[in-house]
């Protein structure tokens, strides 16, 4: 028995090619072999192959046991099939009691999902944007009106199984008769053949098109959820449901605030005086808006301060939220005469516990030197 071919040489990409590539070198080997459009020898085979190399790459979990196992990771997929010795073949056997659900069903099948990543800024997470975006799907043929049949004309039968896109074949073994249910090799499973392929998209009944969407991205949304968008994938042939735009959300990093769920961490710089004394800080916040938040005397670098529902909303709507300020004091690295002979004057005044032996008009120089 001939060695199965490998998937990635049937394709003819590498195998550190993309999913985005992957489905390029299909799409295009599709419409070159495909039967209704390639009448030549060997047309028919090439295109069975270049179908099944496409379903085990495309899939990313089948792709893995391909790439570890090779055809045995993966069954029969792409290999010729297991002789049972008159038994019909174990996989007929099988396929007579159980149906895969990820087995092809006849008729036309549905489009292919799309995939692209959506970047937006800390703050359009407070309320939600309308992101606009620009891709590339595959759309239904205007020509045709998605039939495939020049002058959008019906499309006949198929002729070898009469319509039913399925081929039945019964077949006798040591346990009794059964029926082998596969999909028509001459429609693809459609049910219906194109006769006079439209010249627009050589009876495919689709075209691929640049579309430009508005993509809703809802309040609270976090880096790396993705969104489903369904219906905006590639068109399905015939009539068949189009596929779903998944959108991975990526969030730029901002240069004031870190986020941690629901929550907002900013950092607050004090002087010293503002530190021992205390102040009331005006505090921005990611929105824009202004808050002033009281800071106790003798405020530490590190402190912790909180203001309630400044923070990000819930995704579900559920609230939103806190802002808390990392408090930083700044010390002065750079001193004129009179602030150090003040500094050391004061240094000078506090005893063991730290707790100071001047009157209040020594505070009152030093705010009146440091600003604060």
């Amino acid at each position: 028995m001939a060695a199965a071919p490998d998937l990635y040489e049937t394709l003819g990409v590498t195998r550190e090619a993309s999913p985005s590539d992957i489905k390029k070198a299909y799409r295009l080997l599709a419409k070159e072999f495909h039967p209704d459009v390639n009448k030549s020898d060997g047309a028919e085979a090439k295109f069975k192959e270049v179908s099944t190399a496409y379903e085990v790459l495309s899939d990313p979990e089948k792709r893995g046991r391909y790439d570890q196992f090779g055809h045995a990771g993966i069954g029969n997929a792409g290999a010729q099939g297991f002789d049972g010795g008159g038994f019909g073949g174990f996989g007929d056997i099988f396929d007579s009691f159980f149906r895969s659900t990820g087995a092809r069903r006849a008729g036309p099948q549905q489009g292919s999902d799309l995939r692209t990543t959506i970047e937006i800024n800390l703050e359009d997470v407070l309320l939600g944007i309308e992101y606009p975006l620009n891709f590339s799907r595959v759309i239904r043929c205007q020509p045709c009106r998605g039939t495939g049949e020049a002058d959008a004309a019906e499309r006949p039968k198929c002729d070898e199984c009469s319509g039913t896109g399925e081929l039945r074949q019964v077949q006798r073994s040591l346990f009794g008769q059964f029926v082998n249910v596969t999909v028509c090799n001459i429609c693809q499973g459609e049910g219906t053949k194109v006769r006079n392929a439209c010249a627009s998209c050589r009876g495919r009944g689709v075209t691929e098109s640049e579309v430009e969407r508005s993509i809703s991205v809802p309040a609270g949304i976090d880096n790396g959820e993705t969104l489903r968008i369904r219906g905006e994938g590639d068109q399905g042939a015939r009539g068949a449901e189009a596929g779903s735009l998944y959108a991975e959300i990526r969030i730029k990093e901002h240069s004031k605030f870190l986020r941690y769920g629901r929550d907002l961490v900013t950092e607050c710089e004090l002087n010293i005086v503002e530190a021992m004394l205390g102040t009331d800080l005006e505090i921005n916040t990611l929105d824009g808006s202004t808050k002033t938040l009281s800071i106790d005397p003798g405020t530490q670098s590190g402190d912790r301060r909180v203001l309630r529902g400044e923070g990000v909303p819930d995704v579900r709507g559920r609230g939103r939220g806190d802002l808390y300020l990392q408090i930083r004091v700044i010390t002065p690295t750079r001193l004129s005469s009179e602030q150090e002979s003040i500094i050391r004057e004061f240094g000078k005044s506090l005893t063991d516990d730290h707790k100071p032996r001047t009157e209040e008009s020594m505070f009152d120089r030093i705010k009146s030197v440091f600003g604060g």
